[in-house]
């Protein structure tokens, strides 16, 4: 599965299914990837990704920034 955007209050990460694991990378503002510092456990599915995302992440949310969506195109 190719590498999918997600825009996470404000935050970018690309999230990518290799095997049975879920690779993680934040996207910096120059557009540079770095390891994110957090893991997706393997059983979570695509489909729940948004949700997984905003139970990591609700807490430290900025609302004004949005909430959590992928980022298409």
């Amino acid at each position: 599965m190719p590498a999918q955007r997600f825009n996470v209050f404000g935050r970018l990460f690309d999230i990518e299914r290799r095997s049975d694991q879920w690779l993680v990378l934040a996207v910096g503002n120059d557009g540079k990837r770095a390891p994110a510092g957090f893991v997706i456990p393997e059983f979570v599915t695509d489909g729940e990704l948004e949700q997984f995302l905003f139970d990591l992440f609700h807490e430290q949310a900025a609302y004004k920034k949005g909430g959590i969506f992928r980022v298409r195109g």
